[in-house]
């Protein structure tokens, strides 16, 4: 459940750590490796030269800027996330609190098209056109990063974990979320001055997916976390994509990825708003690691499911709960039955 930190935020371990930086116009196999090696020691990295045309990109901040700047009940229109649509505060489906407004949207056109029409009071085709935009330009960035992880691991089919998000029935997913200043009006919104500290946004969590795609606004707030009670804060840089595993590529590498933890806090004087691409595969997927990465000497430490088994799971669980573990081999996982 996304709560207040039992001691102050101030007085959390914070650690400056130097988080990897992968430039995608280097050499191939030198990018390859570097992936890796962030995917293995930090679960996290930053992508530069990735390819996303910045008019993509700043079309959707200035729609979904847009949306989040309308009236509350005209925002309502477009929800409640039942799981797409517009939310304010309780996340997911056990009422999870955070100081977060957010957007949901299923990746696929006619969904967007339709979703669109509660998003925009003015011209709906414009916000789906930035969306689709957006998502398409992103997911092969995604595609590009699951390939490149494919041959650094030696996997001689290296398009083994891109192809789920490319797949026609994946179940990915785009969320704007809006982090505002605490004056700003929102039903049930906690309007009593909060100036001397911040306040979690979206409390610590790992995320269901294969992989997520962030671009945030020059606000930070995002931090992750390695260790246990140790937290390193990440730089805001609006001309980059951070890039974190997810619970399924922790499963499809064997352990040999770990999908990282993260929150994000709130700015008591600026707004933020970041765009998030969760790669996801279809339904339907059978969810396990290559032969090449499961060898006598590490077998697999997870039993074969579907991602709709695991997002079953996800959703009768807290945020911030253990999921992965209850699919360790010879294990059942009977939450999600």
């Amino acid at each position: 459940m996304v709560v207040a930190s039992p001691t102050p935020l101030s007085s959390e371990k914070l650690r400056d750590v130097n988080l990897p930086m992968v430039d995608l116009s280097a050499e191939r196999s030198e990018v390859s490796k570097s992936v890796v090696k962030a995917c293995e020691e930090f679960g996290f990295f930053k992508v530069i030269n990735h390819g996303v045309p910045e008019d993509v990109i700043l079309n959707l901040e200035r729609e979904g800027l847009g949306f989040f700047a309308l009236p509350v009940t005209e925002k309502q229109r477009a929800g409640p996330p039942n799981p797409f649509g517009y939310g304010c505060k309780n996340i997911g489906f056990n009422g999870d609190m955070g100081e977060v407004e957010y957007l949901t949207l299923n990746t696929h056109p006619l969904s967007i098209a339709e979703r669109s029409k509660t998003i925009s009071t003015h011209d709906p085709s414009k916000f789906s056109s930035a969306a689709m935009a957006f998502i398409e330009a992103v997911r092969e960035l995604a595609c590009e990063l699951l390939d490149l992880i494919a041959e650094g691991l030696l996997v001689p089919d290296t398009a083994v974990f891109s192809r789920l998000i490319r797949d026609l029935d994946s179940d990915s997913v785009l969320r704007l979320n809006h982090y505002p200043p605490p004056q700003v009006d929102c039903k049930d919104w906690d309007t009593s001055p909060s100036y001397d500290r911040v306040k979690v946004g979206i409390g610590a969590h790992s995320d269901p997916q294969i992989l997520t795609l962030l671009r945030s606004n020059d606000v930070g707030g995002l931090q992750i976390s390695v260790e246990d009670g140790v937290w390193i804060p990440v730089p805001s840089d609006p001309t980059a994509f951070w890039v974190n595993v997810g619970d399924m590529l922790q499963a499809m590498t064997n352990g040999r990825f770990m999908s990282v933890r993260h929150r994000a806090l709130t700015n008591p004087f600026k707004s933020r708003m970041s765009m998030a691409y969760f790669g996801a595969p279809p339904l339907q997927a059978s969810i396990s690691a290559p032969p090449e990465i499961v060898r006598p000497n590490r077998l697999s430490l997870y039993r074969p499911f579907t991602w709709a088994e695991y997002k079953k799971t996800t959703y009768s669980l807290r945020l911030g709960d253990s999921r992965l573990q209850l699919y360790s081999a010879g294990t059942d996982a009977g939450v999600a039955s």
